[in-house]
């Protein structure tokens, strides 16, 4: 049984609500009894080592799937963006970069609708927000793994979001992308109040990145502050093996191992 463990939080209106969720596929549960709330701007890291349930509760939160007990409700008149795994994707189209971003305009508008020009002004400057303008006349197919993933989020943005919603969104991503990917979703947070769901499995990605984490693991799941949920001897006996956390330079840090746990 997963058991669901909410900090307690100010009175506020949720964006999502789960109560006593049961999820999984054709009637094998993979999460049981999970109840969350999330909370407009917040910005949540869902962490947790592959195949404790991350994606069926992204599907789930999306409306793609529908859980299998329990309730979920979310506000309808919210704009849900969402940024899928790269390699879930078909790449063998020949569309460019610019029709990928237009996506996002046109699912905002409806499918049905002809394509105007100020969609395609909406999506290059999408393009150029997240640094790649240059790409939009490229087809998809030939870019690099990081710049698909630029071009998935400039979609995702076009639809201009209340909500957005990113799976593993630095994969294949080299260290100076993925530093400008998050600090680019931060400005996005803050200057356009953005919420921001973070599906990873790599719990370093997020350990200043968001504002509280959902971790996710065999027995129980915990959602609350990042300081609150996150200890060392919970991340040892869900990833078993040694984890230690403390601050550099006032920056949470994470190390793997060893019998030191890290200090300033």
């Amino acid at each position: 049984m997963c058991a669901a463990i909410t900090e307690a939080e100010p009175e506020t209106q949720s964006v999502v609500r789960g109560e006593h969720l049961t999820l999984g596929y054709h009637r094998r549960a993979v999460v049981r009894d999970l109840s969350f709330e999330i909370h407009p701007r917040d910005i949540l890291g869902i962490v947790g080592p592959n195949g404790c349930g991350k994606t069926t509760l992204l599907r789930t939160i999306l409306g793609l799937i529908k859980p299998l007990g329990g309730r979920i409700e979310r506000d309808p008149t919210l704009i849900v963006s969402y940024v899928p795994q790269r390699d879930r994707l078909d790449t063998t189209l020949p569309i460019t970069a610019l029709e990928v971003a237009l996506m996002g305009c046109t699912a905002r508008a409806g499918a049905l609708r002809r394509t105007r020009a100020t969609d395609r002004d909406g999506a290059q400057r999408a393009l150029a927000r997240v640094g790649v303008e240059s790409l939009g006349p490229q087809l998809f197919r030939s870019l690099s793994g990081g710049q698909q993933q630029r071009v998935l989020l400039a979609r995702a943005l076009a639809a201009e979001p209340d909500v957005l919603v990113l799976d593993e969104p630095t994969a294949g991503m080299d260290i100076a992308s993925e530093a400008a990917t998050l600090e680019f979703l931060q400005d996005l947070h803050r200057m356009r109040g953005v919420t921001i769901l973070i599906v990873t499995h790599l719990l370093s990605l997020v350990l200043n990145f968001a504002s509280s984490i959902m971790l996710m693991g065999a027995g129980e799941i915990l959602q609350g502050a990042v300081d609150e949920v996150l200890r060392e001897d919970r991340l040892t006996a869900l990833y078993r093996v040694p984890i230690h956390l403390g601050r550099v330079g006032g920056q949470r840090i994470l190390v793997v191992g060893g019998r030191e746990t890290p200090h300033v």
